[in-house]
């Protein structure tokens, strides 16, 4: 993962009180609830307030953030209106040249009503057509691209992860005047870990879907069962692997097997590319936030101590300048039963082709929908849009 530019220092603790352990261990379940690509992406609870010593605090929004930040520790606030958090998820592999243009994998927006009763989480498409702000930092000079590339020019030229967050949180704030409150980056490898840790997850598989990255061959070998081409489009099939195939049906998946079943987009039963990638992405958020608070999980401490090792530089958070236990307190109702997971164009493809690039293009409702988000009133946007709701 390329090294930020500017980084925020979470200041000298002396003299102020250790968390307790239950504040701690909700801070970084918060965190947890954000997959990419394969993994994750983010929390109703506290995800953007994992600012724990064991997570690496960055200055990530900038100007681009709501909350100023100047300060050079948080500061203890009492959290009030509506809060939005910019999640975004990196696919990183091992072997992978971290100077490369990596583009955002997965980009979700956490919306807590002002209430903060309830949750909204909205994913993005990677391939949503846009154009992004120029970045004169990087020399990215702008331009329409997918949305997914503002990251990685924001990256680019040294902006590391919190150029990236920048651009992003820019493009978006293009778009429909949003301007998040909060972020978080997390990587796939690390949050496997987690996952692990955790035993895995309960999941009810939606549609049949054949992994284009696992495989195995007559021994029983794990392999790559298809060539990816290098603009990372499907290639042809390896001889000797059979594809893995999670087959339709609830049932419990190791941790490599769900994230590997949420990074599927090529092969889905419904073709439903990324629409269908996110809803499983969504599903994810809501079995690991589930696992995280179930009775298993709470009084194992060994199980808890080994969550919150794994965590430790799996993640990169701004927390808007506000302690970790503030986001805890003011988030404490939203809860799996209370967090919303929405589809952008109700789910179907809307498909562009530019200059014999293919796009997603946002319906003028999925526009409405992120403005509702900027003005707290997606409960009202809801309500003529029933269809819009993921099932868990």
């Amino acid at each position: 993962m390329p090294a930020a530019a500017t980084t925020r220092s979470p200041g000298p603790r002396t003299g102020r009180a250790k968390a307790p352990r239950w504040a701690r261990l909700l801070v970084w379940c918060g965190a947890l609830l954000m997959v990419s690509s394969g993994l994750l992406i983010a929390s109703g609870k506290v995800l953007v307030a994992a600012a724990n010593r064991g997570v690496n605090q960055q200055n990530l929004l900038g100007d681009a953030g709501a909350q100023a930040h100047a300060q050079q520790q948080e500061q203890h606030v009492t959290i009030t209106g509506a809060k939005t958090i910019l999640l975004v998820g990196l696919d990183n592999r091992p072997g992978q040249n971290p100077t490369d243009l990596v583009r955002a994998d997965s980009i979700m927006l956490l919306h807590v009503a002002a209430g903060h009763d309830r949750g909204y989480l909205v994913s993005i498409p990677r391939d949503t057509y846009v154009r992004v702000p120029a970045d004169p930092g990087t020399g990215f000079a702008g331009g329409p691209q997918k949305i997914n590339a503002a990251f990685a020019y924001g990256a680019w030229h040294g902006g590391g992860i919190a150029g990236g967050v920048r651009l992003l949180a820019k493009t978006i704030g293009s778009i429909a005047g949003i301007v998040p409150d909060a972020a978080a980056v997390i990587d796939f490898t690390g949050f496997q870990k987690v996952v692990g840790v955790l035993g895995g997850v309960d999941m009810c598989i939606d549609e049949k879907t054949t992994s284009i990255h696992l495989g195995r061959t007559a021994s029983g070998q794990l392999k790559p069962p298809f060539h990816i081409n290098s603009d990372g489009t499907l290639g042809r099939s390896i001889r000797g692997v059979t594809p893995l195939v999670y087959e339709k049906g609830c049932r419990h998946l190791a941790a490599w097997q769900a994230l590997d079943y949420v990074r599927q987009r090529d092969l889905l039963e419904n073709h439903d590319l990324d629409y269908g990638r996110q809803r499983h992405q969504q599903q994810f958020i809501k079995a690991i936030f589930k696992k995280i608070f179930s009775a298993g999980t709470l009084t194992d401490l060994g199980k808890l101590n080994g969550v919150l090792s794994a965590m430790r530089g799996a993640m990169t958070i701004d927390s808007g300048g506000i302690a970790p236990t503030d986001w805890v307190y003011a988030m404490r109702a939203v809860t799996p039963d209370t967090l919303v997971t929405i589809k952008t164009n109700a789910g179907r493809l809307n498909p562009k082709t530019v200059n014999g690039t293919d796009y997603e293009v946002l319906s003028p409702a999925s526009t409405q929908l992120l403005q509702a988000i900027r003005d707290d009133t997606v409960d009202q946007f809801l309500v003529g849009h029933q269809d819009w709701i993921s099932t868990s």
